[in-house]
This record gives structure tokens, C-alpha cells and sequence, in this order.
């Protein structure tokens, strides 16, 4: 019995003293600018790093793989038709992906929309007049279904012209690469935020609370943030996409031309949908199908989630001239009160 009391009070004693020497977790905080947006990492670590640097060399990374924006990307060469262009890890994952989304929307998520984004005067190039006969052409180049990876990892198009573009699925894909830094850097509490798309794990250790985050309310087209719900973000991704804040304004005829395309019909324009609030496994999963849900209008959207797991939804749409919300049961679960 004795040896059993030494043993309970030696366990107790090296239990203080590890507790003791266990680094303590500080909460850090970094912002910054990429991919043409901002972005708020929170997270605690016990490690003193640079971690700007690390962030960076993932933007950098990302850029360089797939922004339509810098001449010289991956992504840039072969929609000018170099063929040669072997593609990265992240550029083939981001493929594969977009892919399966394809597949699961029934093309309504296509990245090959690209020619449309720019004519509309959302994308990379500049803008031209648009006419009928120019649409009909462009649309001839929309299908994804008709791009693929070699053996090479080079990527095959139908048509020279074909135009390749990642941006609804790529900012995600970068939530979703910060997060994997952070994990492989022992982190497992943060919030990340880049341009509005959001990756959590853990929860907010200063509050010792779930991280929570904000809705936008659709109609504030003014510039100023009104939430119309707040949730819980448990372990998961959140991406929302919307008409409200990206729109074009035609300087001669006033016409509005919103940024969701139509891959079916080529045209910029809104669906039922005002807001589509996604909830998934991953950040890039989450932004595909709020963009493919925007474009597709609630009733088929409502189709493709009874069909996909892992994936919830909360729908902002109009209906006879009124606003209505539809929300899958278990986005409904993590709705919580201020």
C-alpha cells in the first residue's frame, strides 16, 4: 500500500512539473494582401516564427500555378497555347477537384467560363463590346469536359482559343493550403480568412468559445457589412458567394451584368439565388458549389444537395418579389445567437 502512495505522489509530482515546462500557446494574429484581396489568420502557437514568410511563399506558390492575372503563371502559358507546361501538385489537385464538382453540378461549376468572365469585364483581360455573334462564340469554347491531364501532367484542350480559369475555386484552395501550413506547424486552433472565404479548427482559446463568423446580408450593396446570421464554425470550411458585391454597370445603357456566369447560356446574370452560403470539409470544395449553386438557382441546387455529403447549404433567394431562406438541417445545427 505504501509503494502505491509513492507512486500516486511521484505521478503527481511529474505531472506538475511537465505541465510546468509545456510551452504555453500565444495568440497570434496576421493580415495582409493577396490574390488581389485581404487577408486575418487567428491562431495560437507555442512557436516564435516568421510567419509572414511562410504565408507568403504559399500565395507565391499559388500565383504562380494558376493566377490569370500574372502573364508568366502555369495557367497563363497554356491558355496562350504553350503545350509544354507541366502542371503542379496544387494546379492538378485544383483540376481534379474542379473536375468531381463539375461532374456533381452538372456543369454548372465550369472553370472554362473564362472568355465569358473577361467579355463581361470580371476577369483578367480587358474588356470588349460584346455582341450576340460574339457570345455565340464564346459559348462554342465553354466545357470543361472537354479538358484533361496527360500522363505528363500537361493539360489538353479542345480548342486553341479554350480559356482555363481557377479563380472561383482557387481562393478557396488557398484557405485550404494556410490551414495545412498551420497544421504542419504544430497549430491546431486558427481561424483563417482570405477575401471572405474561411477555414477554422479548434476554437478560440482567448475566449475558450467556438470560433464564430457572420453572414452578409445580400442587399447591402452599398459597401457596408450587415450580418444576417452568425455560426458556429466547428472543424470546418465556409465559402459564400453573391451578386450583391461583384457587378458591372454599362457606363452607356446602365444594364448591370452580374459576376455569376451561366456556362449554359453564356450569360451574366442572376438566378433566384442572391447569396449562396456553403459549408464543407474543405475551403475549395465550399467555394466551388457556392459558385455552381449561384449560377444553377435554388430548385437544382436543392437536388445537388440531397446528393452530396459532407456539403450544407444556406440559400438566400427571392420569390415573388420576397426574400426567403433555405438552409440544409445540418447548417442549420451550427446557427447560433450573437
Amino acid at each position: 500500500m505504501n509503494n502505491f502512495k509513492y507512486l500516486l505522489v511521484g505521478l503527481a509530482i511529474f505531472n506538475f512539473i511537465s505541465c510546468q515546462n509545456k510551452p504555453s500557446l500565444q495568440s497570434e494574429y496576421v493580415e495582409g494582401n493577396a490574390l488581389g484581396t485581404s487577408y486575418h489568420i487567428n491562431f495560437y502557437s507555442d512557436k516564435s516564427e516568421n510567419w509572414e514568410q511562410g504565408f507568403d511563399s504559399i500565395f507565391e506558390a499559388v500565383n504562380k500555378s494558376m493566377s490569370t492575372y500574372l502573364p508568366n503563371s502555369d495557367i497563363s502559358k497554356i491558355n496562350k497555347g504553350n503545350k509544354d507546361v507541366k502542371v503542379d501538385q496544387m494546379f492538378r489537385e485544383v483540376f481534379n477537384l474542379s473536375k468531381e464538382i463539375y461532374a456533381n453540378t452538372d456543369g454548372y461549376f465550369d472553370p472554362t467560363v473564362g472568355n465569358l468572365v473577361n467579355a463581361y469585364g470580371f476577369g483578367a483581360e480587358e474588356l470588349n463590346e460584346l455582341t450576340e455573334k460574339d457570345l455565340d462564340s464564346l459559348v462554342s469554347l465553354v466545357g470543361f469536359k472537354d479538358f484533361y491531364l496527360t500522363e505528363e501532367n500537361q493539360v489538353k484542350k479542345p480548342h486553341k482559343n479554350s480559356y482555363l480559369e481557377f479563380n472561383a475555386i482557387a481562393k478557396g484552395y488557398t484557405v485550404d493550403r494556410l490551414a495545412v501550413y498551420l497544421e504542419s506547424q504544430g497549430v491546431e486552433n486558427y481561424l483563417v480568412e482570405l477575401g471572405g472565404e474561411l477555414r477554422a479548427k479548434g476554437i478560440n482559446l482567448t475566449k475558450d468559445k467556438s470560433w464564430k463568423v457572420g453572414l452578409d446580408d445580400p442587399y447591402q450593396e452599398d459597401g457596408n457589412r450587415e450580418i444576417i446570421a452568425i455560426l458556429e464554425l466547428k472543424d470546418r470550411a465556409l465559402a459564400t458567394s453573391g451578386n450583391y458585391r461583384k457587378f458591372r454597370v454599362d457606363s452607356v445603357t446602365g444594364q448591370k451584368f452580374v459576376h455569376t456566369i451561366n456556362p449554359k447560356t453564356g450569360k451574366a446574370e442572376r438566378s433566384n439565388i442572391l447569396s449562396a452560403s456553403v459549408l464543407a470539409e474543405t475551403c475549395a470544395e465550399a467555394d466551388a458549389y457556392a459558385t455552381g449553386f449561384m449560377a444553377m438557382g435554388l430548385e437544382k441546387s436543392k437536388k445537388v444537395l440531397q446528393n452530396l455529403d459532407r456539403v450544407e447549404a444556406y440559400l438566400i433567394y427571392t420569390e415573388n418579389d420576397s426574400t426567403k431562406i433555405f438552409t440544409t438541417p445540418k447548417f442549420n445545427e451550427s446557427l447560433v445567437e450573437d
